[in-house]
């Protein structure tokens, strides 16, 4: 499967809210960097960090993905539903190095829409 492939299926997981299929797309010692906001490290904690974070499961629209090698870029927009029940929406360039078939480190670029 392409890495694209791979991508478009784990995403798939997380709007259908599988968020444990997500995950076994990602190595076990994954590792996420939310430029400017956080670091995540392993699967445990990008696990802890969904269950945070998707009270509901995101609506992801995603614009375009751009592979080279085991890199892959994907661009677009994620609304994500908030505490109180509102809708908060964002802009994305996630940033992914691939291992070996899986997911393995992510840098994101995260605004307010």
């Amino acid at each position: 499967m392409s890495n694209k492939a791979i991508l478009e299926t784990a995403n798939a997981a997380v709007t259908a809210g599988d968020y444990e299929a997500f995950l076994s797309y990602c190595t076990d010692d994954t590792e996420w960097t939310f430029v400017g906001d956080r670091r995540l490290q392993g699967k445990e904690a990008v696990r802890q960090y969904m269950a945070e974070s998707y009270i509901a499961p995101p609506e992801n629209i995603v614009e375009y993905l751009i592979a080279e090698g085991d890199m892959l870029t994907a661009g677009g927009k994620i609304s994500m539903q908030q505490k109180d029940g509102t809708m908060a929406n964002y802009e994305y360039c996630d940033v992914w190095t691939f291992r070996e078939g899986k997911m393995d480190k992510l840098k994101a670029f995260v605004i307010p829409a």
